[in-house]
């Protein structure tokens, strides 16, 4: 046990800030633009609205940080606990996803619209 823990493993990483969190995610996706970033309560997450209805997610895990990018499509199932908590499972075996609680109902909401299913325009209408 002392081992593991003088080598790391007991430590969790966190996000200081919401520009921690975007320097992290450029580490792995260093093309892509993050317009809003919503942290978790616990600083262990959190999701960056990169365009065209992708979320990039940076998620502690142990002393690490796993860096993803996700779209409507790949969300399985999409849930809401109470006004600040999201959780979701992901149909990729990587990752599952899991159960996230904001600060703020707002990121929450942001979240849970940005996840939903796109509907798309089917009126058939051309420019």
């Amino acid at each position: 046990v002392a081992a593991v823990h003088f080598t790391g493993g007991s430590k969790i990483a966190t996000l200081s800030s919401a520009n921690r969190a975007v320097s992290r995610f450029a580490e792995d996706f260093p093309d892509e633009i993050a317009t809003v970033v919503r942290l978790t309560a616990d600083a262990r997450t959190a999701f960056l609205d990169i365009g065209r209805g992708r979320i990039g997610i940076v998620h502690g895990i142990g002393d690490c940080f796993l860096t993803r990018i996700v779209t409507p499509q790949d969300v399985a199932v999409l849930n809401t606990e109470d006004a600040n908590t999201v959780s979701f499972r992901l149909a990729d075996f990587t990752w599952k996803g899991g159960r996230f609680q904001f600060a703020s109902a707002a990121d929450a909401l942001g979240l849970l619209k940005a996840l939903e299913p796109q509907r798309s325009n089917s009126t058939g209408e051309t420019a």
